[in-house]
């Protein structure tokens, strides 16, 4: 017996009429088929079966399926594909995402009162009316019809799983149950919104039924499984008797391969787990506590589970707290920008400045911005200090000389609200009078990952503004010589991870720099090595064809009222124009005493 029942709608007095008009038709179509060759003579049939309001199924004789209809497809939940002809009653059953186990065995039941001498039988179940009529052929039709009360019923219309209403509603009445140590399962399914975004809502939806169905596969009979969002699942549990094995199986379960209407979709799946009483005794602390252990699933990795802990309540506290900090400082401009140079190894002089996020906190002092720019891309903030940093960051540049370039790193979440992004580079532009060539963006390789083609639209439509692109931390994530001919970039950097390679014994930071800097400078971009600290690594990026370094050895991110000190210790005299990438590299450098002598002392 379900220990957590699922509450059951009013039955209607009847069908609609309509529903009863489809079904003489129909039963009048199909008492008169006859076999040739083993075959139905179908069309007939087919026709009426579309044209009927309500779903239905026709079954052969021997209780396999002959026909069904798409809104018999619909009222089921049968994911994908509808079933072979020949599925018996049970398989359909099975397959059907909306009905549970106790479900299915009322309808097989009714179907069973068929075998007497009962020609017809009617039952409800998952909010459906299914009425059975044996024909004169020997072949069986039911007709199924939502009842009148289902656009309130407890279920969720995709999946025909439980919707979130009815779980807290179970989740209440098993809490109450003297002794019940139930569990609670949330499961958040990783990489859905790409797959939903790229591949299209139809697709997505496909695949949801498909997740259902190996839920319910996994679990069973008494556990009972819901539908709770958009790509959010909820499990209850009787007790907690292998709950990691079963969390450990359902992650290795959904990451699988899934075959969606002819393409191959890989997702995975995040799952925060709370034990009743342990954790909370009330449905609203359960629910929050398994969601905070479903967090850290997802912000460790994803694709694993975690259990409740009590800390997790307090980190979850001092996140909520900098998260009101975190409104307060934009609304009252606490953001500052400090500016790290870039130096240009053939000449010796500083040719740009990257923008870099400060927060002054009133009371924290200096907060990181790996502590509080994830935050900011959760939350949505990123998009008002993102434009911020682009105004500040222009109109400073305006106050340096007229060769030296500004880099601005810009979000991801910044480039799926492209026409947003342009409005904001050209508002930096226009305020502060910058030309559009001495502005940099720099994004990650991430960027290229999601709407590839409304991307690419976006940094064409910088490019035309006289904005030059930057490939930043390359190497790190999802690199590939595919992701550099997509778009003609203006500069790869390198990230700082291989710079501070290049000194270890047996690592694989130079032949990495090696080879980056070759690929860069056969595609005419130029190459910058970022965390460059040491006289060696400067040297070795110098000799590897490497344009630019920037980090501790040139200078630490400065204020902006340092950096004309900087650049006069730096650049005492007019230059040419800075190194261009492809262009033949000098490798004058190691001529000097010390690459000290011509860096100048730090800032």
């Amino acid at each position: 017996m379900n220990p957590f029942p699922t509450p059951r709608s009013e039955r209607p007095a009847c069908l609609a009429a309509s529903s009863r008009q489809g079904l003489g038709r129909l039963v009048a179509v199909a008492g008169g088929m006859k076999r040739r060759a083993g075959r139905i003579a179908a069309a007939p049939v087919e026709e009426v079966l579309e044209a009927l309001g309500e779903g239905a199924l026709l079954l052969d004789p021997g209780r396999g399926l002959a026909r069904a209809n798409d809104a018999a497809g619909r009222l089921l939940g049968w994911p994908g594909k509808p079933p072979r002809r020949g599925t018996g009653l049970a398989a359909l059953l099975r397959r059907a995402a909306r009905l549970d186990a106790a479900q299915r065995r009322r309808i097989l039941a009714c179907a069973a009162a068929l075998q007497g001498a009962a020609d017809a039988a009617e039952c409800e179940a998952g909010g459906l009316i299914l009425r059975f009529r044996r024909l004169a052929s020997g072949q069986t039709l039911i007709v199924l019809a939502a009842t009148a009360g289902d656009e309130q019923a407890p279920r969720d219309p995709l999946t025909g799983l439980a919707n979130r209403r009815a779980f807290h509603t179970s989740l209440t009445a098993a809490l109450a149950r003297p002794g019940a140590s139930p569990v609670l399962l949330l499961l958040d399914l990783d990489r859905f919104k790409h797959i939903n975004d790229s591949l299209g809502h139809p697709v997505g939806d496909a695949l949801l039924r498909l997740v259902a169905e190996r839920l319910r596969g996994r679990l069973r009979a008494e556990d009972l499984l819901a539908r709770i969002g958009g790509d959010e699942f909820a499990i209850l549990l009787e007790h907690a008797d292998g709950v990691a094995g079963l969390a450990e199986r359902l992650v290795e379960l959904l990451g699988r391969p899934y075959l969606v209407e002819g393409h191959l979709a890989n997702i995975g799946v995040s799952i925060g787990i709370a034990l009743a009483p342990t954790d909370a005794g009330d449905p609203e602390t359960l629910l929050r506590r398994a969601d905070l252990a479903l967090y850290e699933a997802k912000a460790e990795g994803r694709r694993g589970f975690r259990f409740f802990r009590p800390d997790m309540d307090i980190r979850a506290q001092a996140r909520r707290t900098l998260e009101t900090d975190l409104r307060r400082a934009v609304a009252l401009d606490q953001f500052t920008l400090h500016y790290q140079p870039q130096l240009d190894l053939a000449s010796g002089r500083l040719v740009g400045f990257e923008a870099l996020l400060r927060w002054a906190h009133p009371t924290r002092g200096m907060v990181s911005p790996g502590e509080f720019v994830p935050l900011a891309e959760e939350i949505g903030l990123i998009i008002p200090i993102g434009a911020w940093v682009l105004r500040e960051a222009c109109r400073e540049a305006l106050r340096w000389p007229e060769d030296i370039t500004i880099a601005v790193n810009v979000s991801p979440l910044q480039f799926e609200d492209g026409p947003g992004l342009i409005r904001a580079v050209q508002g930096a532009l226009a305020a502060s009078g910058l030309p559009g060539c001495r502005l940099e963006i720099e994004i990650t390789e991430g960027v290229l990952l999601h709407d590839r083609k409304e991307t690419l639209e976006t940094l064409h439509r910088l490019r035309a503004m006289g904005v030059h692109i930057a490939m930043d931390d390359f190497g790190t994530g999802y690199s590939s010589l595919s992701q550099l001919r997509s778009f003609p970039f203006d500069k790869i950097k390198i990230d700082r991870s291989f710079a501070t390679q290049i000194e270890a014994e047996g690592g694989s930071g130079k032949a990495l720099v090696r080879a980056i800097t070759a690929i860069g400078a056969s595609l005419g971009m130029t190459v910058t090595v970022e965390g460059v600290e040491t006289d060696v690594q400067a040297r070795f990026v110098d000799d590897s064809g490497g344009h630019q370094i920037q980090g501790y050895l040139v200078s630490r991110p400065i204020p902006p009222e340092f950096i004309r000190a900087l650049l006069a210790r730096h650049n005492p005299h007019p230059g040419g124009p800075p190194h261009a990438g492809g262009q033949p590299h000098t490798g004058e450098l190691g001529k000097k005493s010390s690459l000290q002598d011509n860096l100048g002392s730090r800032a």
